[in-house]
């Protein structure tokens, strides 16, 4: 098995395991109208990496549109129902996970019963097991490093050996925050011109678009 020159591998979930943000961005668009409120094309996509519940701050900030409590548990139910029928694993990420040399886990600002869901939907639950982590677990979600720092105490691994997969500025800020490495994933349905840009600006050491790139840069590199 080829060697990793990290201890800990931490993935995202949403964007990176599975390619689910333009799902979500649907599942929200439609709970939104049926509550008579239109969110702009693009608003979704300002809040990927985002908690739920500061995704529906973040809403009310750009839009106006405070979406009811009592509308709020429709996200997931209708996030679910998309999920179901298209919601795939990001294409190469078998094989990496095959051959990976090294401890790995997710760390994922959605819920616990998202997280399961979309891993086995996708037939990825096998490959971690019970090291699976939500921003449910910590006091403050991504940009701030908890998650990333609970994951790598409950994984027993010191920061400054692990390696963050995160595509949204926020995961990557979190990351760089935690002292740990960050490389940026842009190899999902939501990707834009600015993407990688956009992660290397917030700290990533290297931005790739596929999996077998990421794979080969964990066990070469050295800077």
């Amino acid at each position: 098995m080829p060697q990793n020159r990290f201890d800990l591998v931490i993935f995202d979930c949403d964007g990176v395991l599975v390619d689910s943000e333009p799902l979500a961005a649907i599942a929200y668009h439609n709970v939104y109208a049926s509550q008579g409120m239109l969110l702009p094309e693009g608003t979704i996509a300002k809040c990927v990496g985002m908690k739920q519940s500061d995704i529906i701050k973040r809403i009310a900030e750009l839009t106006g549109h405070q979406l009811p409590d009592s509308a709020e548990t429709g996200i997931w139910r209708e996030t679910r129902r998309v999920f179901s029928q298209s919601l795939q694993a990001t294409p190469g990420i078998e094989p990496l996970l095959d051959q990976l040399g090294a401890a790995r886990c997710v760390a994922s600002s959605s819920s616990l019963e998202r997280i399961h869901f979309s891993l086995e939907t996708t037939g990825l639950t096998g490959y971690f097991g019970n090291a699976i982590y939500s921003s449910s677990m910590v006091k403050r979600g991504k940009p701030a490093p908890d998650l990333f720092l609970h994951a790598a105490n409950e994984m027993d691994v010191d920061p400054s050996c692990c390696v963050v997969i995160e595509d949204s500025p926020f995961g990557v800020e979190g990351a760089v925050a935690a002292g740990m490495t960050a490389i940026g994933y842009t190899g999902g349905a939501h990707t834009h011109t600015a993407h990688a840009q956009t992660l290397l600006g917030k700290g990533a050491a290297a931005v790739f678009s596929n999996w077998k790139d990421i794979g080969y840069w964990m066990r070469t590199t050295n800077d």
